[in-house]
C-alpha cells in the first residue's frame, strides 16, 4: 500500500535555482512569512518615501526663507545703490554750479587787477611793469549765478553719461581755477605792493622827510633868533645838510608857489587836500614851476643858503588854514 502525501495549504515550496549543473533545491516556507517580507519591505519603504518628502519639504521651506531674506537683503543694497547714485549725481550737479559760480568770481577778481594795473599804469612813476591779466581763461557771461530766487520747470531726468559729462567739465573747471590761482599768486603780490607805492606817491598826507639829511639844527616853536638874539617865533623846522642835496616833496600836491625873496631865499609852496601846505625855503635851485603836479617823495629842488639864512640848511614847514603847525608829527 503505497502512502500519499497531502499538501498543507499553510505552507509554500520555493524552488532555489542556482545554476545549470545543479539540482534544484526545494524550501518549505509559511505562506503567511512569504506575504509578510514583501508588506514590511512595502512599508519600509513607504516610511522612507514619507521621511523623504517631510525632510525635503523643511529644506524646501527652510531655502525659500533664506531666498526671502537675501531678496528683501538684494533690494535693500539695489535702494541703498540708488538713492547713493542720486545722491552723487545731486553732488556733481551741485559741484559744477558751484565752479561756474567761483569761476564768474575769479573773472571779476582778474578784471578788478585789471583796473588796478590800469590805474598804476596812469598815475605811477613811470616805470612801473606791465603785470598783465590774471588768466586768458574766458567764461560765457551768460551763466546763471545761484541766487534765492525761486526755480521751477519741467523734469528731464537726468543719464548716466550725462552726469559724466558734466563731471569731465566740472574737473576741466577745477583744473582752469587752479591755473588762475597760481596765476594770482604770481601777479597779486606784485600788483598790490606797486599800488601802495603808487598811493603812497599819490597820498596828500605830508609824511615824506624831505632831505637825506635827518640832523635837525632848530625845532618849530619859540627860539632866540640867530640874527637879532632876541626871542623870536620859528614857524618850522631846519635841517642841516648840504648844498645841493636834493629836496623832496613831503606829500603829492600841486606847486602854487616857485619864487624867491630876500627873507625866503628861493622857495616852495606846495598845496595839499585839507587845506595843507608844506614850505620849503633856502633853497640853491628851483625844479618845479607854479601848476606843476608832484608825488609824494619827487624831486623838487636842492638844498641852499640863499634868503636869510647862517649856513646850508632848509627851512621846513607846515601850514593848515593859514596857520603853521609842527611838523614832526606827520614826517617819519
Amino acid at each position: 500500500m503505497r502512502s500519499v502525501s497531502v499538501p498543507n495549504p499553510n505552507r509554500m515550496t520555493l524552488l532555489v535555482l542556482r545554476d545549470a549543473n545543479r539540482p534544484v533545491k526545494q524550501m518549505q516556507v509559511s505562506k503567511p512569512l512569504v506575504v509578510a517580507v514583501p508588506l514590511l519591505a512595502l512599508l519600509s519603504i513607504s516610511g522612507l518615501i514619507v521621511s523623504l518628502q517631510v525632510r525635503s519639504e523643511q529644506t524646501v521651506s527652510r531655502l525659500e526663507h533664506q531666498l526671502e531674506q537675501q531678496t528683501l537683503a538684494f533690494e535693500a543694497v539695489v535702494t541703498n545703490k540708488d538713492e547713493a547714485i542720486q545722491r552723487l549725481q545731486n553732488e556733481v550737479i551741485s559741484l559744477s554750479s558751484q565752479s561756474k559760480e567761483m569761476m564768474e568770481r575769479m573773472e571779476r577778481v582778474a578784471e578788478l587787477e585789471a583796473e588796478l594795473q590800469k590805474f598804476i599804469d596812469k598815475y605811477g612813476d613811470g616805470d612801473a611793469k606791465n603785470l598783465g591779466k590774471l588768466s586768458s581763461l574766458s567764461w560765457d557771461e551768460t551763466l546763471d549765478a545761484l541766487g534765492d530766487s525761486g526755480v521751477g520747470g519741467e523734469f528731464i531726468a537726468v543719464h548716466d553719461n550725462e552726469i559724466e559729462r558734466l563731471a569731465a567739465s566740472t574737473r576741466d573747471e577745477f583744473a582752469a581755477m587752479n591755473e588762475m590761482l597760481d596765476e594770482m599768486e604770481k601777479h597779486v603780490p606784485l600788483t598790490l605792493k606797486k599800488a601802495k607805492q603808487t598811493q603812497y606817491s599819490l597820498s596828500g598826507t605830508p609824511s615824506e622827510w624831505p632831505t637825506l639829511s635827518t640832523r635837525l639844527t632848530s625845532n618849530f616853536g619859540y627860539r632866540t633868533d640867530p640874527f637879532t638874539g632876541r626871542a623870536a617865533f620859528h614857524a618850522g623846522i631846519d635841517i642841516a645838510g648840504k648844498v645841493g642835496d636834493p629836496v623832496y616833496a613831503a606829500a603829492a600836491g600841486k606847486v602854487i608857489t616857485a619864487d624867491r625873496d630876500g627873507s625866503h631865499g628861493k622857495y616852495i609852496v606846495i598845496e595839499h587836500p585839507g587845506g595843507l601846505q608844506t614850505w620849503y625855503m633856502h633853497l640853491s635851485d628851483i625844479d618845479v614851476s607854479v601848476g606843476d603836479e608832484v608825488k609824494k617823495g619827487a624831486s623838487i629842488g636842492n638844498l641852499g643858503s640863499t634868503g636869510r639864512s647862517t649856513g646850508p640848511h632848509l627851512h621846513f614847514e607846515i601850514v593848515k588854514g593859514g596857520k603853521a603847525i609842527d611838523p614832526m608829527p606827520y614826517l617819519k
